[in-house]
């Protein structure tokens, strides 16, 4: 389990395809504090520590993974948002996140607005995952409040703080982000279409 809180950058400095496996080396300031078999969100998907070197570790995504999520294209260089799963009985200072990734959205705008900036986002509307106003929504791993929503559209705000500190200063239009819906709106949601 998650916040949604993004500790630290990553940098990917090697891909290894293993059949339908990838395994992901990362450099990052937290990788000499990790242990094997430890869970870490991964621009939002939970993979787990299989082998450390110094300043690298190793996690591995499974084919289903690959085709569900945005790890599939990833590429040497790219920075990667990073959390450590949370310590029960600390403050969660995001929302519950399970590092389960819902499906993946696009970029469909950005505008910077007094210092601040506001990304729109769509989704392919048959799964069915919900978005609120107000409500809680997980992009790339990092935990926000929705701004607009529409049935596979929503935008989000972005403090200059987490602008400078996740991936969101380079995303584009069209870039494909990973998505993870909130979790309680999500059981709401089905209770509902069963009733």
């Amino acid at each position: 389990m998650f916040t949604g809180i993004i500790e630290t950058l990553g940098e990917i400095t090697k891909l290894e395809q293993d059949g339908g496996n990838l395994h992901i080396t990362i450099n990052s300031t937290i990788s000499q504090e990790l242990k094997i078999d430890q869970s870490v969100a991964h621009n939002g998907v939970c993979l787990t520590v299989v082998s450390l070197d110094g300043n690298t570790y190793t996690v591995t995504a499974i084919e289903e993974t690959l085709q569900k999520t945005s790890l599939g294209s990833l590429t040497v260089g790219n920075k990667l948002n990073l959390e450590r799963a949370m310590i029960l009985g600390s403050r969660l200072d995001g929302h519950l996140v399970q590092g389960h990734v819902d499906q993946t959205g696009v970029c469909t705008s950005i505008e910077e607005k007094n210092g601040s900036w506001f990304f729109s986002f769509e989704y392919e509307a048959t799964t069915n995952n919900p978005t609120i106003e107000k409500g809680s929504i997980t992009i790339d791993g990092t935990s926000l409040t929705v701004v607009d929503s529409g049935k596979n559209t929503f935008s989000v705000a972005i403090i200059p703080y987490t602008y400078e500190h996740t991936r969101f200063n380079t995303y584009k239009v069209g870039t494909v982000v990973n998505l993870e819906f909130d979790v309680i709106g999500k059981y709401v949601a089905k209770l509902m279409s069963v009733s």
